[in-house]
């Protein structure tokens, strides 16, 4: 579970913003949507991130998203660059190191995880575990001139010199100390925590089209139940009374497997797998006769809300799944996005979703949404995004406990609106 994330001068974040789950003292609605994964330490499952176009909602995502993909997806080549943009919008910036820093809890342990890098390589690394005590795991830097790595543990992690020169082999100057782990079979404890929680835990953000592969996907490993996705679907009153699943695979010819087979197994795999075509039958019940439709045939919010199902069955069933999805609302009835919002809330346990959303009816409704909870984004002077919380603003600004939050946010009390110009378009310059 996410206790902290924090970012600095990335894509459209300039200065260091943080996405913060840790719950304030109120207890409105904590029976529902509140964690303790720790004796003390009170989460939220639920952040919902509001902000105008182009203010940097998915920025923070996108973010999220590099930082699980330096850790769990290591270069094989020291020559390959990360794919990412600093804050462009300045003269020092581009030139200077982006920052992360992620806290999380994983198994009773909490963690606190930072990073600093540009794009050719990874220039410090650092872990901290708390049992209960702060201890550090790793520290690491790099020589750029040299392009070499260096790792030191802390003096509390049991370890050997060996183990030691061994990671410090595989970890390329481009790979982050969880990437080169995965490379050696060093046997630690910590690491091998940590970095399964980014392997299995933290998702890469969904949007449409990810969401229904994933689910077919889960569908076809036997992974989810039919029953539950139908569940689902019947509770969202699509008119859906079954559903199947049509697999054709295409077979990859002796030339093709050859020449691929060089690059690895797991490329072939990749390969069979893109190959494959997957296809979702949705029964409809009409006047007593059956009739079937692929699921391209469906409505966009259909096909949305199937692959939702993929997803809520995820966070049901895993504790400490986390799950960002990036507009949320998309194709969605406004009743139907409220919908899957409290399936989450009232049926997960441990599991965390992080939301980007232009859907303002929640905020009309205090029996549905914690302060803690409501995220904003908005650009500064500098262009620049800034993240805060409802919670940030005091009771001068917005009476979160008169439920006139939507009204305060439509007016800009709170920013996160665009600032739009009238009506009148300059027809002489046509």
């Amino acid at each position: 579970m996410i206790i902290n994330f924090s970012v600095e001068n990335f894509g459209s974040i300039k200065e260091k913003q943080t996405l913060s789950f840790l719950a304030n003292k109120s207890d409105h609605l904590e029976d529902y949507y509140i964690i303790e994964p720790i004796k003390g330490l009170r989460l939220n499952k639920l952040a919902l991130i509001y902000g105008a176009n182009a203010s940097g909602k998915t920025t923070v995502l996108k973010a999220l998203d590099f930082l699980r993909e330096i850790c769990t997806n290591p270069f094989d080549k020291k020559t390959d660059k990360f794919n990412f943009e600093p804050f462009l919008f300045d003269e020092n910036t581009p030139r200077q190191n982006t920052k992360f820093e992620l806290e999380f809890v994983h198994n009773g342990i909490k963690y606190f995880y930072e990073v600093e890098l540009n794009k050719n390589c990874i220039v410090k690394e650092r872990l901290y575990n708390f049992s209960p005590n702060k201890a550090l795991v790793f520290e690491r830097s790099t020589d750029i001139t040299k392009e070499l790595t260096s790792i030191k543990f802390g003096n509390k992690i049991k370890k050997r010199k060996v183990a030691e020169d061994s990671l410090e082999i595989f970890t390329l100057w481009n790979n982050t100390v969880f990437g080169g782990f995965q490379k050696t079979n060093l046997d630690s404890f910590e690491l091998m925590e940590s970095s399964e929680w980014f392997k299995n835990l933290l998702n890469l953000a969904i949007d449409n089209k990810k969401s229904e592969e994933f689910v077919t996907k889960l569908l076809e490993a036997e992974n989810i139940s039919k029953s539950f996705v139908l569940d689902i679907l019947q509770k969202a009153d699509l008119n859906i009374s079954d559903l199947d699943l049509n697999i054709q695979n295409a077979d990859l010819d002796d030339d093709t497997i050859n020449y691929f087979s060089k690059y690895g197994e797991k490329v072939v795999e990749e390969l069979r797998d893109k190959a494959t075509i997957r296809e979702v039958i949705l029964i409809h019940n009409v006047n007593g006769k059956k009739y079937s439709l692929n699921i391209d045939s469906e409505s966009k919010g259909t096909q949305r809300y199937l692959g939702y199902s993929g997803l809520l069955n995820m966070l049901i069933k895993y504790d400490g799944f986390i799950m960002p999805i990036d507009e949320l609302e998309s194709s969605l009835h406004p009743d139907l996005f409220q919908h899957f919002l409290f399936l989450f809330i009232v049926n997960s346990k441990k599991s965390q979703l992080i939301v980007t959303t232009h859907n303002r009816e929640i905020l009309n409704n205090r029996d549905m949404f914690r302060d803690d909870g409501i995220w904003f984004t908005d650009k500064n002077e500098d262009s620049a995004t800034e993240l805060y919380s409802l919670a940030d603003f005091d009771s001068s600004v917005v009476r979160t406990d008169t439920g006139n939050v939507l009204n305060a946010y439509k007016s800009g009390k709170l920013g996160g609106v665009p600032n739009l110009g009238d009506y009148y378009i300059d027809l002489d310059n046509e």
